[in-house]
C-alpha cells in the first residue's frame, strides 16, 4: 500500500485538536485534575463539537495504520514493533512523565505537602489513581491500541490473507451507494444503547467495557475501510459536502436534545442515534475533505508526523504545570488560553527538537521509529 498523506495530515490535526481540547478541560466545569479560578459554561459546546469525534478519528487512523504497518512486516516483527512503540513509552510515561500531573493534583488539593522529590519516587506509586498516585492519565490510549492490535491480528491477517472475504465484499459495496457506509453506525449506535448506561467511560481498561468496545470496532473499522481504499477515499472525496451536512444537522439536534430534555429511556435512545449520525458523518466528511485536498507529499508533514507522537506523551504534563500557576491569576480567558497554548507547543518543540529526535534512549521512550 502507498502512503497516504492526507492520513499523515489527520493523525497530526487530531493530536493537535487533542491538545486544544485538554487545555479547554482546564476552564470547563466537567472533572479535570486541576480547575482555572473562573469557569466558562459556554466553552463546553465547542468542546462537545470537538468531544464526539476526536478520538473516533484517531481510533479509526490508527487501525489504518496497523493495516499499513503489518503490511510491510511479518506476524512477530508486527508483535515486537506494537509492543516497542507502544508499551515503553507507556511505562516511560507511567513512571516520568505522568507523576508531575498527579503531584500538582495533590498539592493544588491541598493532599499532599512538600517538593516533587518528596513526591517522586516515594509517594508517586502508592495506590492505584484516583484513590492512589499510580495511573496512565491522558496516556490511556496506548494500551488500547497495543491490546487492540494483538487481540485482532488473527482477523487482520485472515483478511490479508483473503482480500475476497465477503467482509471486504459488504464493505466495498456499501461504500459504492451514497449512505451506504452509514450502516457501519449500527453496532456503534448499539453499544451506545445497551452499554454506555451501565459501563461509565473509566480509560481504565478492565472495568471500560463501554468504552473498550465501541473504540475496538473503530479501530477494526480503519483495518477495513484501508483495505479498500480505492472505493472507500473515492466514496468520502465525492460525497464529503452531504457528510458534512448531516453532521451539522445531527450536531444541533443532538445539543437540542442534550439542553432541552431530561434524561430517560426514550431521550437517551433518541439522543444516541444523533449522536453517531455526528460523530459518523464528521469522520467521513474529514477523510474526505483530507483526500481531495491534503493528499500530497509534504516536508512539514513529514516532520510534523514524527514530532506528533513525543507532542501527545509531554503535553498535558507541559498543560499541568503552566496551568498550575495560571489557576488563581486575575487574567482573563484569552490571556491564559493564549499562554497555555504557546507555551505548551513551544516546550513541547523544544524538547523535540533539541533532546527527544537527538539522543537514541530518548527517541526509544518516545517511539519514535528509527529512520531507515
Amino acid at each position: 500500500m502507498e502512503r497516504r498523506y492526507d492520513l499523515d495530515w489527520l493523525r497530526v490535526i487530531a493530536f493537535a485538536l487533542l491538545i486544544f481540547y485538554h487545555i479547554g478541560m482546564f476552564f470547563v466545569p466537567w472533572n479535570w485534575h486541576i480547575k482555572n479560578n473562573i469557569i466558562y459554561e459556554w466553552l463546553e459546546y465547542p468542546m462537545i463539537f470537538l468531544n464526539r469525534w476526536r478520538m473516533p478519528l484517531l481510533f479509526v487512523i490508527s487501525g489504518m495504520g496497523t493495516a499499513l504497518s503489518l503490511g510491510k512486516r511479518k506476524p512477530l516483527q508486527f508483535t515486537t514493533e506494537r509492543i516497542f512503540r507502544l508499551l515503553i513509552p507507556l511505562i516511560f510515561g507511567m513512571l516520568v512523565i505522568v507523576p508531575p500531573q498527579v503531584y500538582i493534583e495533590r498539592i493544588a488539593h491541598l493532599q499532599f505537602t512538600g517538593n516533587y522529590f518528596d513526591f517522586w519516587p516515594s509517594h508517586a506509586f502508592e495506590g492505584k489513581y484516583p484513590e492512589g498516585n499510580l495511573s496512565w492519565h491522558h496516556l490511556w490510549f496506548l494500551p488500547y491500541i497495543l491490546i487492540y492490535s494483538l487481540l485482532l491480528l488473527p482477523v487482520f491477517l485472515f483478511i490479508r490473507r483473503n482480500e475476497n472475504t465477503k467482509i471486504i465484499r459488504i464493505a466495498n459495496k456499501l461504500s459504492e451507494t451514497k449512505f451506504g457506509l452509514y450502516w457501519l453506525i449500527l453496532p456503534l449506535l448499539l453499544m451506545e444503547w445497551f452499554l454506555d448506561p451501565f459501563f461509565p467511560v473509566t480509560h481504565g481498561l478492565f472495568d471500560d467495557l463501554f468504552n473498550f468496545s465501541y473504540n475496538l470496532v473503530l479501530f477494526l473499522y480503519g483495518f477495513i475501510l484501508i483495505s479498500i481504499q480505492k472505493s472507500f477515499f473515492k466514496a468520502v472525496q465525492k460525497h464529503y459536502k452531504t457528510n458534512l451536512l448531516i453532521g451539522i444537522i445531527s450536531f444541533l439536534i443532538f445539543l437540542s436534545i442534550v439542553q432541552n430534555f431530561e434524561d430517560g429511556v426514550f431521550i437517551h435512545f433518541t439522543e444516541a442515534v444523533f449522536n453517531q449520525l455526528y460523530m459518523w458523518s464528521s469522520l467521513l466528511a474529514l477523510f474526505g475533505i483530507a483526500s481531495k485536498y491534503l493528499n500530497k507529499k509534504s516536508n512539514l508533514v513529514l516532520y510534523c508526523n514524527r514530532a506528533v507522537y513525543p507532542f501527545y506523551i509531554l503535553h498535558q504534563t507541559i498543560i499541568i504545570i503552566i496551568a498550575y500557576w495560571l489557576m488563581n491569576s486575575n487574567w482573563n480567558l484569552l490571556v491564559k488560553f493564549t499562554l497555555l497554548i504557546t507555551g505548551t507547543f513551544i516546550t513541547s518543540w523544544i524538547l523535540y527538537e533539541f533532546l527527544i529526535k537527538r539522543i537514541k534512549i530518548l527517541r526509544i521512550v518516545m517511539g519514535i521509529k528509527e529512520r531507515k
